[in-house]
C-alpha cells in the first residue's frame, strides 16, 4: 500500500529576513515538514544555517524538523543537531566514512537516520545499510544551490530504491528533494518517493497553501 505523500517546504527558498513568519506561513497551509539544508562551504560549495537557527525554528513551529547535513564529517555534529531540536538528521553517503556507526549514534539519540545519495551515486550504497536508516534522501539536484533544475536520470533511482526498501521489509521513506515543483510530482512520487521536498516551487508562490495543495494532489496522482 503506498504511504501517504507528505511536502516538505524548504526554508533554503524562504526569506531570511523573516523566517518564522515563512515556517509558520507553510505549517499553516498544510507542510507536514520542514526540510532545513545545512551547508558548510566545504561538502557544497555554499554555507547556509547552523545550529542556532535550528533552535529558533524548534520554537516557531510544531511540525517535525527534517536536518539535511550537507557537511563533511558529520558524525561530529549529529549530537549538536539532536539537542537543538532536529527530529531527522540525514546524512549524506558521499560525506561519511563509518556510515552504519553514524547512522546508530543518530538512533541513539532518539532521532529518525536519513542518509542522502548524490545524483551520481548510485543506490547499491544502500544495500548493507537498510536496516539502519528510517529515510532514504534522492538528490535530484547537485547539493548546494536553491532553483535548480530538476534532473530526470535520477528517476530510475528512485524507482531501483523503492524495490530495494519494499523487498527488505523495513519501514523506511523515501525522500525527494532538488527540483520539485508541479511539474514533476506526478512522476517523482510515481517512482516510490513519498516525500517531497519543495523550495522555490512553494517560497516563491503568492499563496503557500494553493503550493503545497497543488503538489500534493499532483504527487497523489501516481
Amino acid at each position: 500500500m503506498a504511504r501517504p505523500i507528505q511536502i516538505a517546504p524548504s526554508i533554503l527558498a524562504a526569506d531570511f529576513g523573516r523566517l518564522a513568519d515563512e515556517v509558520l506561513d507553510v505549517e499553516a497551509g498544510g507542510a507536514n515538514l520542514i526540510h532545513i539544508d545545512v551547508m558548510d562551504g566545504r561538502f557544497v560549495p555554499n554555507l547556509t544555517v547552523g545550529v542556532d537557527v535550528l533552535k529558533a525554528l524548534r520554537r516557531t513551529t510544531k511540525l517535525p524538523l527534517d536536518v539535511h547535513l550537507m557537511v563533511v564529517e558529520p558524525e561530529r555534529h549529529i549530537e549538536t543537531f539532536a539537542d537543538a531540536g532536529a527530529d531527522i538528521i540525514t546524512i549524506h553517503a558521499e560525506a561519511g566514512v563509518h556510515l552504519q556507526r553514524t547512522l546508530h549514534s543518530i538512533r541513539q539519540l532518539g532521532k529518525r537516520a536519513g542518509l542522502a545519495l548524490n545524483p551520481h551515486t548510485p543506490e547499491s550504497v544502500l544495500k548493507y545499510l537498510l536496516p539502519d536508516v528510517d529515510l532514504i534522501l534522492a538528490m535530484t539536484v547537485n547539493s548546494g544551490f536553491t532553483g535548480q533544475e530538476f534532473l530526470p536520470q535520477v528517476l530510475p533511482k528512485i524507482s531501483a530504491i523503492h524495490k530495494m526498501v519494499v523487498a527488505s521489509g523495513h519501514d523506511v521513506n523515501i525522500e525527494v528533494d532538488g527540483g520539485i515543483g508541479p511539474h514533476n510530482a506526478a512522476s517523482v512520487a510515481g517512482a516510490g518517493a513519498d516525500i517531497l521536498v519543495a523550495g522555490a516551487a512553494i517560497y516563491r508562490s503568492s499563496n503557500r497553501r494553493d503550493a503545497i495543495e497543488n503538489i500534493r494532489s499532483l504527487a497523489e496522482l501516481r
